[in-house]
C-alpha cells in the first residue's frame, strides 16, 4: 500500500489542480465582467492565464522545492503532448475539418516562441534575464492579439469574446458564488500543486528516474487533460478552428508565461537531455501542424493514428 500511496496522492493533487483551475477561471471571469472589464480583455488575459494555472503552480512549486527538472519537463512535455496526443486522439474519434478561421499568424507566433525558448535554453539556465525576455515576448503577443481582435472581431467565431460566448460566464451568478469559486481556486491550486510535486518526486526516487522524466510524462499528460477534453468536444462538433486555436494558444502560454514566471522565482537549470532530444521533439511536433495550418488539410483518422503513434514512441524513448 505504501508504494501505491504516492500514485494516489499524485492523482489527487492533479484532480485538485484541474478543479481549482476551473473554479478560479469561473470566479475571475464573472467578477471581471461584473466590474466592467471588457469581455475581450477577459478572454485574452484571465481565461488564458487561468487555464494555465495548474502548469504555473506546478512549475513554481517545483522550483521552490528544488526539483526544477519537473518544471522544465512539465512545459516541454505538455507542449509535445498538446500536439501529438491532444490533436491525435480526437482525430481518431472524428475527422477535424479545417474551417475558414485563420490561424497562420498565431501559429507563426508559436513557432517563434518555440525557437526563442530553445535559444534561451542553450544558455544553460532560465534565470531572471530569460524571464524578462519571455515575458516581454508574451506582452507583445497579447498586445498584438488585443489590437487585431478589436479591428477584426468578426473574423473568427471562436475569437469573438462576447459575454455569453466566454466559457464559465453566468450573468445571474450571485456574488457569493463568485467569491466561493475564487476562494476554492486560490486554496486548491497551491494545495494540488504541493501534493502533486511532493509525490511525483517520491515516485521518481522510488523508480530511479529523474524528476525531469516524471515531468515529461506523468505531469505533462495530466496537465494536458483539459486541452484534450476541449479538443475532443471541438472535433465532435466539427470545430477544427477551436481545436487548433486551443493547442496553439496553450503552447504559447506554456513557453512564454509558465517558464517566464517560474524562472523569476528561482533559476531553472536546463538538463542536457533537453538540448539534445526533448526540445527538438517539441519543435518537430510543432512543425507537424504546418499541413493543417497552411494547407488547410483535414486532420483525418489517418493523421490521428500517426500523431498518437508518434507520442507513444516518444514516451517509450523517454521512459527507456
Amino acid at each position: 500500500m505504501a508504494a501505491v500511496m504516492p500514485w494516489l496522492l499524485s492523482m489527487l493533487g492533479l484532480l485538485i489542480l484541474l478543479l481549482a483551475g476551473d473554479s478560479l477561471v469561473k470566479g475571475a471571469v464573472n467578477l471581471s465582467l461584473r466590474l466592467g472589464v471588457p469581455a475581450l480583455i477577459v478572454s485574452l488575459t484571465i481565461v488564458a492565464f487561468g487555464t494555465s494555472a495548474p502548469e504555473l503552480l506546478i512549475s513554481i512549486q517545483a522550483v521552490i522545492e528544488g526539483a526544477p527538472g519537473l518544471a522544465m519537463g512539465n512545459v516541454v512535455g505538455s507542449n509535445t503532448a498538446n500536439i501529438l496526443l491532444v490533436m491525435g486522439v480526437p482525430a481518431l474519434l472524428a475527422t477535424m475539418h479545417t474551417s475558414e478561421c485563420e490561424t497562420r499568424k498565431t501559429f507563426n507566433y508559436m513557432i517563434a516562441a518555440s525557437i526563442l525558448f530553445i535559444a534561451l535554453a542553450f544558455r544553460g539556465v532560465f534565470d531572471w534575464i530569460a524571464a524578462l525576455v519571455l515575458l516581454g515576448a508574451l506582452a507583445f503577443v497579447l498586445f498584438d492579439a488585443a489590437r487585431e481582435a478589436k479591428g477584426h472581431r468578426a473574423a473568427c467565431a471562436a475569437g469573438t469574446a462576447e459575454e455569453e460566448e466566454i466559457e464559465g460566464v453566468d450573468p445571474d451568478l450571485p456574488i457569493w458564488r463568485i467569491a466561493v469559486f475564487l476562494i476554492l481556486g486560490l486554496i486548491g491550486l497551491p494545495l494540488g500543486a504541493d501534493l502533486l510535486v511532493d509525490n511525483a518526486t517520491i515516485i521518481a526516487k522510488t523508480y530511479g528516474v529523474t524528476d525531469t522524466v516524471i515531468g515529461l510524462t506523468l505531469v505533462a499528460i495530466g496537465t494536458s487533460l483539459p486541452e484534450l477534453a476541449t479538443t475532443v468536444m471541438a472535433a465532435l462538433r466539427r470545430q477544427a478552428d477551436v481545436a487548433l486555436g486551443n493547442v496553439i494558444g496553450s503552447n504559447m502560454f506554456n513557453l512564454l508565461a509558465i517558464i517566464g514566471i517560474a524562472s523569476l522565482v528561482g533559476p531553472i537549470p536546463v538538463d542536457k537531455s533537453f538540448l539534445t532530444f526533448d526540445l527538438w521533439v517539441m519543435l518537430g511536433a510543432s512543425i507537424l501542424m504546418v499541413p493543417f495550418v497552411y494547407m488547410r488539410r483535414d486532420i483525418t483518422r489517418t493523421w490521428g493514428v500517426i500523431l498518437t503513434g508518434l507520442y507513444v514512441v516518444y514516451l517509450a524513448i523517454v521512459l527507456s
